[in-house]
């Protein structure tokens, strides 16, 4: 059962001959009688500056609700939300079994894999140990120049700032 509507000037409600009912954007609703007598764009109960919206069946759904009764829209929006959950699910369902084919092939890859390594593993001869061509008596070609060298060459005298000992090359 919808809800009653009735002017909220002169009480009436509405009857087949009756003018039409409008919706003020501040939310009270005037027959056309009522709404003729006060100011244009200006409410007749709160004074306050107003939009009209005539009330008809092809008024906006949104608007339509306000004046339905509330066991109406409980039924109304508990069938759309059940059907949004319905198709929610579905979707969910849906990406759940991409991604379990996804990680099956994934698996199955791995084991592929895992199995050539062990066959190259199986394959391969043990590694040896290969000897450095530099032996421990060879020096190095490109090692770097001794401590002693290296501080003559860059204009540093080898000789110890305020030592008691003397150098290595003193004795």
């Amino acid at each position: 059962m919808g809800l009653p509507v009735f002017c909220n000037s002169c009480s009436c409600e509405p009857r087949k001959p009756t003018p039409r009912f409008c919706l003020t954007s501040c939310g009270h609703v005037f027959c056309e009688i009522c709404l003729q007598k006060g100011k244009k764009d200006e409410c007749l109960i709160c004074r306050t500056a107003c939009q009209t919206l005539v009330l008809s069946k092809q008024t906006n759904p949104d608007i339509q609700s306000l004046f339905m009764g509330v066991d109406m829209l409980c039924d109304k929006y508990s069938k759309e939300i059940t059907q949004i959950s319905e198709f929610q699910e579905k979707h969910r369902k849906n990406l759940l079994t991409y991604y379990k084919q996804k990680e099956a092939k994934l698996e199955e890859s791995l084991k592929k894999v895992t199995q050539q390594i062990q066959q190259i593993q199986c394959m391969k001869p043990p590694e040896k140990m290969t000897q450095l061509p530099f032996s421990s008596t060879n020096r190095n070609p490109l090692s770097i120049p001794s401590r002693k060298r290296f501080l003559q060459e860059n204009g540093y005298s080898s000789y110890p700032l305020n030592s008691s000992h003397p150098s290595t090359s003193e004795t």
